[in-house]
């Protein structure tokens, strides 16, 4: 593949129908319901103790609300609602840790990465910080690997003067900085307002702090938004130089998403214009240097994604694109969502219910999925075109013991209308996404994923 991207408006239009973003397949929407915790005890006691760990630690609170926003948050500016918080955290880490079974040189896997989302993790006073950092260094081993990943979202109008030092002190390498659009008309519009003179003094901190990598995620499609101004944004983003960028699709839920209703529809781009922002901001970072990794992600050519990708060690999980796809993903925290083996395992969602499930000595359960045989070929699949995109059956059926050209057939003819418009590549080999498919990949994918026709679409956002 080239750094360069096609862009077809017109076919685009076209396939930019609603789908999942596939970070977990099968997806969250096939997640059941249990009333106990006897899945998750299961799922550990069943986990391979030599896979290293990933940790993802959940902090719903944050001081303001950002009318896009469609995360799990609370919004609050009583920070001492953050203590006793944590004490529940504490006591969900300390129950999951004591499930978790020692490798064969007596210690347990180690954690090669970690990060911290919300909400607001910077919600939390540094001494709160410090304090869960410390307990979890007391509970896990780390990796000192030069690769071990440990991140944390950011709000920039939250930081105090010594939070970022202290973040870099208690070992975060990564930081991620939720800007969504430079231009005062539309931060005020989804009350998001930070200025451009904070990005770039939080960005030049933390490069003089030694951050490994920093992303700034954008948001396309917000009120007020046009090809010029969002044109304005990119440049100075780009002048900002941030190693990764996440340039996310603005979904307009409000009746799924409360805080979206203050938002006026009719202030909203049109989709033609919508589209010619993305087009001339994929066009624009090309030009600028940036790789596309896929779906929305961006990186410079020597960041570890863009690596990953070229090596073909790149993977996808709910936290997105990882370079750390061999760990076992531990989720603590309202809401958040485990992957242990062949299991997915989501947490309470309502704050009131983690509590009670913790007050009843029980693991926080909410939502579990087990993976079928079926279902980890597909995921398979879904993950390589995704990360590398393409497929080589060979590979599918060494892997899984399965002739792979048959056991796909029904869903490789679901591909012949991407083929026929040279958006796909279909040979006796595998199947190939080409330069004028690589912004569609989640169309291709969507052909092999069995549950989606069983949903309505509008429970998805579009593709572009």
């Amino acid at each position: 593949m080239t750094e360069s991207v096609f862009w077809d408006p017109l076919l685009i239009q076209r396939y930019n129908r609603p789908g999942p973003r596939y970070t977990s397949y099968p997806t969250a929407v096939e997640f059941q319901s249990v009333d106990s915790d006897a899945m998750e005890q299961q799922a550990y006691a069943q986990r391979d103790p030599e896979k290293p760990l990933s940790l993802y630690l959940h902090i719903p609170f944050c001081r303001h609300v950002c009318y896009y926003c469609g995360c799990n948050k609370i919004v609050t500016k009583d920070t001492s609602r953050a203590a006793p918080y944590l004490d529940y955290l504490k006591d969900e880490i300390r129950r999951k840790r004591a499930l978790l079974q020692p490798a064969a040189d007596g210690q347990l896997a180690a954690v090669e990465q970690m990060h911290l989302g919300g909400g607001t993790p910077t919600f939390l006073s540094d001494d709160e910080l410090v304090d869960l950092v410390t307990f979890l260094k007391q509970q896990f081993r780390f990796s000192t690997a030069d690769n071990a990943d440990f991140s944390i979202e950011v709000d920039p109008r939250e930081l105090r003067p010594t939070t970022l030092t202290l973040l870099r002190e208690l070992g975060f390498n990564r930081i991620s900085y939720g800007v969504q659009d430079l231009e005062p008309e539309v931060q005020e519009a989804v009350n998001r307002v930070q200025s451009e003179e904070m990005i770039r003094q939080v960005m030049n901190e933390a490069r003089e702090l030694g951050f490994h990598s920093i992303n700034i995620d954008l948001i396309y499609g917000l009120p007020h938004q046009t090809l010029e101004s969002f044109a304005r944004t990119i440049e100075t983003i780009i002048d900002i130089s941030p190693d990764r960028l996440s340039v996310f699709n603005y979904a307009h839920l409000p009746e799924r998403f409360k805080p979206q209703r203050r938002i006026n529809a009719e202030d909203l781009p049109p989709a033609e214009e919508k589209l010619a922002i993305l087009g001339h901001c994929i066009t624009r970072l090309s030009e600028a240097g940036y790789h596309y990794v896929g779906m929305d992600h961006f990186a410079k050519p020597d960041d570890e994604l863009a690596i990953a990708q070229a090596s073909g060690t790149l993977h996808r999980n709910f936290q997105g694109y990882t370079t750390h796809g061999s760990c076992d993903l531990l989720g603590f925290g309202v809401s958040s969502i485990s992957q242990i083996g062949d299991y997915y395992l989501q947490n309470q969602v309502k704050l009131e219910h983690y509590e009670n499930c913790l007050n009843q000595q029980q693991l926080p359960l909410n939502k579990v999925c087990e993976v079928s045989a079926d279902d980890h070929i597909r995921r398979r699949v879904i993950t390589e075109l995704l990360c590398h995109l393409h497929i080589n059956f060979d590979a599918l059926d060494q892997e899984f013991g399965i002739n792979s050209r048959d056991y796909l057939a029904a869903d490789i003819d679901r591909l012949t209308p991407m083929h026929q418009d040279a958006l796909v590549d279909i040979s006796s080999a595998g199947i190939h996404i080409t330069e004028r498919g690589r912004l569609l990949v989640r169309n291709a994918c969507m052909a092999f994923d069995t549950y989606l026709q069983r949903h309505e679409q509008q429970r998805f956002s579009r593709a572009i």
